[in-house]
């Protein structure tokens, strides 16, 4: 048995991802277990399908076991958001490996890079320092002082599955794993590409046409039929998600909020606050992350905390690492990878939240966030979903 992890989103899966999971089956993995981002992702959004029908077709493309990411981490930076995930597959204790793609496909290149950014960060400081005091982000004033002595690695920190890669090894890292890392390199267009490369779209190309009700759109050529099949059924039945149909609920909690409030909530430092707070007449949730938006603080960064302040994500509420894995689904081969952690987890491993959130008080308030946020995420349906699905949802073993 060789038990290989990767980290994910499948907003929507693609056949980019059908790639990835074919390679590393190639590379000998017989069993593939997927950390998922559930109901909202890294980007700042919501997921265009919930995180119990992604995490059911997962299973059905390729994947056997797929535990969920905190909403916590999903909304926060590139580094927590690995981290996270890296944590859930260590505690796991049965993972040999960690696949994931990247527009190099070099290992040894990203270790490299790894150290070169670590190094730099540490002796550069008060360069980077003075350079972000001029508005610019910390990854662009780390990458115009990195250009200066090695623009092979400047370059390669530009590319987003590069730049996630590391923070990958930066987990593995920091958590002293024995999980090896394996890379695919990426296929096909490139992330958040609005352009399809023939078989191989970027799952922003996928969600463009998805929005844009684009009959003419043959999604089966872009992804896999079972989640050409799904995504079309959801779109007839009003289970597509989008942010905009959280628009009017974001721009209320704006309203009603103090900025003593928006500082407690987690990436909000600097005054942020007061620039977030004065923006509470906008008009349109577009309005509202062009106003508040600069050098400094991202399109991805603003969403992420306008949607942290909805939920009611905090500062403290990452000061833990997951104290549990839940299980979103998995098959025959995920019980067998259930059956040999059982023995070398070091958190549990559960399907159900409720039965997750008795486990103790951090378990309690992680559960806690999961519940709001899924109950948020049902108002961004289509047809609005009720609320509490998520504390009564029933993971059972797939079988097709």
């Amino acid at each position: 048995m060789k038990i290989s992890g990767m980290v994910c989103e499948y907003n929507p899966f693609h056949n980019g991802h059908l790639h990835h999971i074919t390679e590393t089956r190639k590379n000998g993995a017989t069993h593939i277990v997927a950390v998922m981002s559930g109901n909202f992702v890294q980007r700042g959004d919501v997921a265009v399908m919930d995180k119990h029908t992604r995490a059911k077709l997962a299973v059905r493309s390729g994947v056997d076991l797929v535990i969920e990411l905190p909403v916590q981490f999903c909304l926060s930076s590139a580094e927590n958001f690995a981290a996270g995930a890296i944590w859930l597959l260590n505690s796991l204790g049965a993972v040999e490996e960690l696949s994931f793609g990247s527009e190099c496909g070099d290992t040894e290149l990203l270790r490299k890079a790894l150290d070169t950014v670590e190094m730099t960060a540490i002796s550069k400081a008060s360069i980077i320092r003075s350079i972000m005091e001029k508005g610019y982000t910390f990854p662009k004033a780390l990458n115009s002082v990195i250009n200066g002595t090695d623009p092979e690695v400047a370059y390669l920190i530009t590319q987003p599955n590069n730049m996630l890669a590391i923070e990958y090894l930066r987990a593995l890292k920091k958590f002293a794993s024995p999980i090896e890392p394996f890379t695919v390199k990426r296929r096909g267009a490139a992330h958040d590409s609005s352009q399809t490369d023939g078989e191989f779209s970027s799952a922003s190309f996928i969600r463009e046409n998805i929005f844009k009700r684009n009959g003419d759109f043959r999604i089966d050529r872009h992804t896999p039929k079972i989640w050409a099949d799904a995504i079309k059924n959801d779109l007839s039945s009003g289970r597509i998600a989008s942010l905009k149909n959280l628009e009017r609920v974001i721009l209320y909690k704006l309203r009603n909020t103090s900025p003593q409030e928006i500082a407690s909530i987690n990436d909000v430092g600097q005054g942020l606050e007061y620039r977030i707070f004065n923006s509470r007449n906008v008009s349109s949730f577009e309005e509202l992350i062009y106003t508040v938006k600069t050098k400094r603080y991202t399109m991805a960064r603003i969403k992420r905390i306008m949607l942290s302040l909805l939920i009611g994500i905090h500062k403290e509420d990452m000061n833990s690492m997951p104290p549990y894995g839940r299980i979103l689904a998995f098959n025959d081969r995920g019980r067998e990878i259930l059956a040999y952690a059982k023995n070398y987890a070091s958190i549990p491993y559960a399907a159900s939240l409720a039965k997750l959130s008795q486990l103790g008080e951090t378990a309690g308030k992680f559960a806690e966030l999961e519940e709001k946020a899924s109950d948020v995420y049902g108002l961004a349906l289509d047809s609005i979903g009720s609320a509490q699905d998520d504390i009564r949802a029933k993971i059972m073993l797939d079988m097709e």
